[in-house]
């Protein structure tokens, strides 16, 4: 069955709309004819995004700081003022910088911890209050990563706002349940091409090498799951984590012995 049809005029808000999961995100609703509210920080990026992405008659774009609480704020109350609830929202925006512990200072740290951890809090309450209020039978999905789980050197700060994110997800989700509302994680693959947070082209090579189903992710890895999630097809799932990254997350490819493959 075709879930990708339910999707069809569903209003879904977006963040980080224009990093590389994002726009996969953004192009598996659009072509599903969902109506869209898309968020990033980036607002000239938002904007060519925005001319090239159909919305929907009641879509929208609104560039937003999400670590300015009063920025989320007002961008919720212009989604309760346009649709009165959103459907379906996807805490996607997230930012990955490098460095060691002993080299981060505070402002980083809050920066790693507000984007990826203080407002998917503050948009989830906020647009699950205008869920309940308007009696939606609301998805959140948020974007987690298999870093919630497996610890990395010099990108500890992000390790610890995915695995804090998972709480989140599970928390929002034993709580929201007895309005129907539903909450889950998505853990997409590696997908490097990031302005944001770019990584050297050394450390593309070594992830990819190290993926068990040796390659990285796609726009169709992501929008499968994504549907699944979104639509009815996921409806007794809720405060779970479906992890779509080729096997990155589980553990090392390398092998320490002179045979080097199984045959």
């Amino acid at each position: 069955m075709d879930f990708t049809q339910e999707l069809k005029g569903r209003r879904v808000v977006v963040t980080g709309a224009c990093g590389v999961v994002g726009g996969w995100i953004v192009d598996t609703f659009a072509r599903a004819g969902a109506t869209l509210c898309l968020t990033d920080g980036n607002a000239q990026a938002l904007e060519a995004l925005a001319a090239t992405v159909p919305l929907g008659a009641e879509g929208f774009a609104r560039a937003v700081d999400l670590t300015n609480a009063a920025a989320i704020e007002a961008l919720a109350g212009e989604v309760g003022a346009r649709w009165g609830a959103a459907e379906v929202l996807v805490n996607n925006a997230g930012v990955y910088p490098s460095g060691f512990l002993l080299d981060i200072d505070a402002a980083e740290w809050d920066r790693v911890m507000g984007v990826n951890l203080r407002a998917p809090f503050l948009l989830t309450r906020a647009l699950a209050r205008q869920m309940v209020a308007k009696g939606v039978k609301g998805s959140i999905i948020n974007i987690s990563s298999g870093a919630s789980r497996r610890m990395r050197r010099t990108v500890v700060p992000y390790c610890v706002s995915k695995t804090a994110l998972d709480r989140l997800t599970k928390g929002f989700a034993i709580e929201l349940a007895e309005y129907g509302i539903r909450v889950n994680a998505l853990e997409p693959g590696f997908a490097p091409g990031s302005t944001a947070s770019p990584l050297p082209e050394a450390h593309v090579r070594a992830t990819v090498a190290g993926i068990p189903l040796g390659r990285a992710s796609s726009p169709q890895d992501v929008g499968n799951a994504l549907v699944y999630l979104a639509s009815s097809a996921s409806a007794y799932m809720t405060g779970g984590t479906m992890t779509v990254d080729g096997g990155n997350s589980i553990g090392s490819l390398a092998v320490h012995q002179d045979k080097k493959s199984a045959l």
